[in-house]
């Protein structure tokens, strides 16, 4: 323990940074004991709420250990007092757990994986994952996921009581059976990431979330090391990742891509992440074509291809490319034509419209028709972004009017704090005809 005591705000402060970089942890390692989600996500919560009582007389050096020592301390002694144990343990653990044992690092892969049972629908994996992986309230799953706070803790509810009736199993699944899962762990995986690159609240970035997607991308290229999509998520997120610092201006407002500073950019880890991208890409393709992803996406039409790949390919034309003005968009767009064809998602759809708007000579008339027309679609509803780049595309048709009402309606679906006053320093520089 580190001595001395410290205030009740010091302390709350050191348990929320606790609670977002361990939450995962803990609870992957209390499940392990426990075999029941439930129990060990109360168990897990009140860990932290002992901390709150506990941690003013001395923090502990080791917090992450601490928290999971007293979370399974308390399951332990929860379980004692049922009398029926044996039925009340409905994740089918197939290794024994000692109470000394240590957590493994592959315990939260192991949440996920159980999170994204194939006998759970879709959407109930995607939010209990968010849930119980990244330790986001139901509110901000519901965000992530462009759907109301109701549903989203009914889908988590209905995923908990579907694992604890069909007898799941918590733990990594065998060879054969990993096909089944992988997509829907890599696009949990990956929206884990985009839950921290642009977080609700005040912070801009929640490193704790980027951290873990990172760390679960690099555990699943470890785990399937001959799949190519696994290692064009790690590309796409170690892209995104090296460009963090020249996100946020000196005065932490945010930096578009199209104003960073590309000097700002870790030069290694981008470096890395495109030549996964092109690895990805080529071993998608079968193709031996040098270079990097703009060359080695010579065959992205084909429907073999995976999503993850293509977005890596998009990322990687723009990291690469000497400028914002001199990105290859007709490449990008083409990019995006065929992760349609492979996943024909509203959001893809705009993405593409937002590329194709600065495609040299673009007729942005027709472009706004489209945007528009996604404005139709249940999914967008709630997505800042749609009004963003309508906004955006308003501005540079010189309709000031329309595009402050478009920023508007942006501004209030947008809850993250810096995007907000960036969208409202746009909305500031037109004047209304």
């Amino acid at each position: 323990m580190e001595a001395g005591a410290s205030t009740a705000r010091e302390v709350a402060g050191l348990v929320e940074r606790a609670h977002r970089a361990c939450w995962s942890t803990v609870l992957a390692s209390t499940v392990r004991l426990t075999r029941d989600l439930d129990l060990a996500e109360d168990c897990t919560q009140d860990a932290f709420v002992q901390a709150l009582r506990t941690w003013p007389d001395g923090v502990p050096d080791n917090p992450a250990g601490w928290l999971t020592t007293v979370a399974r301390r308390l399951a332990l002694d929860r379980l004692r007092r049922e009398t029926t144990l044996r039925r009340k343990l409905p994740l089918l653990i197939e290794d024994p757990v000692a109470p000394g044992d240590s957590e493994r690092p592959t315990d939260p892969l192991r949440l996920v994986f159980t999170c994204c049972h194939p006998a759970l629908a879709r959407d109930s994996q995607i939010a209990l994952t968010l849930r119980l992986i990244c330790g986001l309230t139901t509110r901000e799953v519901a965000a992530g996921l462009l759907i109301s706070e109701t549903t989203a803790a009914a889908r988590i509810t209905r995923a908990k009581k579907k694992i604890a009736a069909a007898g799941i199993p918590y733990r990594i699944p065998a060879d054969d059976e990993l096909a089944d899962r992988l997509d829907v762990v890599l696009t949990v995986v990956q929206l884990v990431y985009t839950a921290g690159h642009v977080a609700t609240g005040p912070e801009l970035t929640r490193t704790d979330l980027t951290g873990r997607a990172l760390e679960l991308a690099h555990l699943l290229v470890r785990l399937m090391p001959d799949e190519p999509e696994p290692e064009a998520l790690l590309a796409l997120l170690q892209m995104t990742q090296a460009r963090g610092d020249a996100r946020v201006s000196e005065d932490g407002e945010l930096v578009l891509l199209a104003d960073q500073d590309r000097h700002r950019w870790n030069v290694k880890l981008l470096a890395e992440g495109v030549s996964r991208a092109t690895a990805a890409l080529q071993r998608a393709t079968a193709s031996t074509q040098p270079g990097g992803p703009a060359q080695a996406a010579g065959g992205v039409g084909e429907r073999g291809v995976g999503r993850f790949a293509l977005q890596a390919a998009v990322a990687g034309l723009h990291v690469t490319a000497p400028s914002w003005e001199e990105t290859d968009w007709h490449q990008v767009v083409r990019m995006y034509d065929a992760m349609l064809l492979r996943w024909p998602s509203p959001i893809v759809a705009l993405n593409r419209a937002a590329a194709h708007s600065f495609v040299p000579g673009a007729d942005l008339t027709a472009i706004l028709e489209e945007l528009d027309a996604l404005g139709k679609d249940p999914a967008l509803k709630s997505y800042s972004y749609l009004p963003a780049t309508r906004a955006d595309v308003l501005a540079r048709l010189d309709r000031a009017d329309e595009a402050i009402a478009a920023y508007d309606e942006a501004i209030a679906l947008t809850a993250n704090d810096t995007e907000r006053r960036f969208l409202t320093r746009r909305r500031a520089a037109l004047q209304p005809s």
